[in-house]
């Protein structure tokens, strides 16, 4: 599977552009500002229908439009997929493939796996939880549709609840036989949903290590530590035995939303132990893990968008890095960098064939390759 051209009209700061992708390592070139990492956002947009930086669809339009669409052509075991994804203000986001709009964009999901790396990855480690289930939610719902669905059953449950909550509180009259449905639904789906994050965890963790020691060029030995208040065997008692709790604070206190996801190296916390270079190293392996995953449930190579990647490491992580690159164990590769004279050293010693797109102010200005 690859990505073999993208066309984009009003998108963040290009106005008219086509792009025609090699199957293999693609380099995006230009200073900083120019659109590099707009035009690997377009590339996420076509695979997950959202962007990879920026929750509100609006915010996409090229500054001073109405109107967004990015078009891709996939090539997917031998055939053409035609994807548009389009947004016009005021009205909901439009997803086409092949001419058929989708129903619901969560039918999308999985279809075209991707995984991003990108220097705001840190926030994995140094921001709270809900950075770390957004990750591991988002790779979970490339990998399973059944699990998209019910992560969507339970957010909409829960949005429900905390709403009739705060109704109590306002209005000072509470009918606790209303919230039972949510009540049960959500009891329901947490406990479905917290064994899948488990089951996942637990295979999931090794191939962190794996990378890590191949990256980093180390042994320490790195983990996940999953935690929550659904698994204990009490969690529905203690969810109902929470109401006065949720009552008074006016929403949900207990379940799969206040899950935690804890990163360790050498047994200690990686956000308050952890150097730069130990937590660079892991959250790299921590995607190229992502991409194993994905490629083993779709038996088939995701897209690897990395931006900025050489800014962010040093010689030795890029070296292993680009190796396991000139290997070959990647399929279609996007790469940002704002200085094109190191990516041309780096793909021409390694002996890597590569496109090299140089983009200034929005705008396609040449086409070269290695």
């Amino acid at each position: 599977m690859y990505l073999k051209n993208i066309s984009l009209r009003q998108f963040k700061n290009f106005g008219a552009e086509k792009f025609e992708f090699s199957e293999e390592v693609n380099c995006f070139l230009g200073l900083n500002g120019a659109g590099k990492t707009n035009l690997l956002d377009a590339i996420h947009y076509l695979c997950l229908t959202k962007s990879a930086f920026q929750s509100i669809d609006q915010f996409q339009m090229l500054h001073g439009t109405e109107f967004f669409s990015v078009e891709g052509g996939f090539i997917k075991d031998g055939k053409i997929l035609e994807l548009d994804c389009s947004m016009e203000s005021g009205k909901k986001k439009q997803l086409v493939l092949n001419g058929k709009p989708y129903q619901k964009m969560s039918d999308h999901i999985g279809l075209f796996p991707v995984v991003l790396i990108a220097p705001d990855d840190t926030s994995l480690i140094r921001d709270g939880s809900e950075d770390r289930r957004r990750f591991f939610d988002n790779m979970l719902s490339q990998l399973s549709s059944n699990y998209l669905n019910q992560l969507v059953r339970y957010q909409h449950f829960l949005k429900q609840r905390n709403a009739l909550l705060k109704q109590f509180h306002e209005s000072g009259k509470k009918d606790l036989s209303l919230l039972e449905p949510y009540t049960r639904e959500l009891i329901q789906l947490a406990v479905a949903i917290h064994k899948r994050r488990l089951e996942f965890i637990q295979t999931f963790a090794p191939s962190i290590q794996t990378h890590y020691s191949f990256i980093a060029g180390e042994a320490e030995k790195t983990d996940i530590t999953y935690a929550s208040d659904v698994g204990v065997s009490a969690f529905e008692k203690n969810f109902r035995n929470s109401l006065e709790k949720d009552l008074l604070l006016k929403r949900t206190n207990l379940g799969i939303h206040k899950d935690d996801y804890l990163f360790t190296i050498g047994g200690h916390s990686l956000k308050k132990f952890g150097s730069q270079g130990q937590q660079k190293s892991y959250l790299i392996s921590l995607k190229l893990a992502q991409f194993d995953a994905l490629k083993l449930e779709k038996k088939r190579n995701p897209i690897l968008l990395l931006d900025d990647i050489f800014d962010k490491l040093d010689d030795i992580r890029i070296g292993h890095l680009m190796e396991l690159v000139a290997k070959r164990d990647f399929g279609q590769l996007f790469i940002t960098d704002a200085r094109p004279e190191r990516s041309i050293k780096i793909f021409s010693d390694l002996h890597i064939p590569a496109m090299l797109f140089h983009i200034a102010e929005g705008k396609l200005t040449e086409v070269t390759s290695i």
